[in-house]
């Protein structure tokens, strides 16, 4: 159990770490556009190789597809919730939040539970999924560094600004424990269609956040550094 709970807090720690970033430390927004679409490409591969392949081996196609869909409905239900408060531009790494500080603090933690959970799920076939743990980590960098702009635009100073994060890894680590301690005693069928909800909830938060900022900032050339991510999950898969 301590084990799920160190690597939820490395993927959620990332979150910090981009909140320092942005900060303390200025870059480029085409430099950010790169490391967000290589971690898009990761995500998806970590999705599709680990999250789906696994349910599929526990479950017919059809609970599977069903699983997905349905977990894709209620991301998009939520992001809908937290963006018309204000959250709808929680991953833009030049601010322009309109809403409050609080709706992309709680959009961030829409889009941090399912993959911690799932982080926790993959111990339970012995070792922590490589590529599932490396697409959160970097995914959650720029996802610190942009959200950590629009809270400062919003009035927020820094040590709160610290805090809302810390917090952010706190529940990371906990929702990766409570991935490996509940799931364990699920069976197959049930195991298998909170993969493909989380699987489908991650693809429809890249599809909405990610992508269009990815491509926004560094352009046409994103659409490599996504295959290379993409590639890269295939390996540590």
């Amino acid at each position: 159990m301590g084990i799920a709970f160190m690597w939820g807090a490395i993927a959620g720690g990332a979150v910090v770490i981009g909140a320092l970033i942005g900060l303390f430390v200025p870059l480029k927004q085409r430099l950010i556009g790169y490391v967000m679409s290589f971690g898009t490409g990761i995500l998806i591969g970590a999705a599709t190789f680990e999250l789906l392949d696994e349910a599929l081996n526990k479950s017919t196609t059809m609970v599977v597809g069903i699983s997905f869909i349905v977990g894709s409905l209620v991301f998009t239900a939520f992001d809908m919730f937290v963006s018309s408060r204000g959250a709808s531009k929680r991953k833009r790494s030049s601010g322009g939040n309109e809403g409050t500080g609080t709706a992309i603090f709680f959009g961030t933690i829409l889009d941090a539970i399912p993959e911690s959970i799932m982080i926790g799920a993959s111990l339970l076939s012995d070792n922590v999924s490589a590529a599932l743990v490396a697409a959160i980590f970097v995914s959650n960098i720029p996802e610190g560094l942009s959200s950590t702009t629009g809270l400062q635009k919003d009035g927020f100073s820094k040590k709160k600004i610290l805090l809302m994060w810390g917090l952010v890894w706190l529940i990371s680590a906990l929702a990766s424990l409570a991935g490996y301690s509940i799931l364990a005693e699920l069976p197959d069928m049930q195991f298998a269609m909170i993969g493909a909800f989380a699987s489908g909830g991650i693809i429809a938060m890249l599809a909405s956040t990610m992508m269009p900022e990815a491509h926004e900032e560094g352009g046409a050339i994103v659409g490599l550094f996504a295959s290379l991510g993409l590639i890269t999950a295939v390996i540590l898969s």
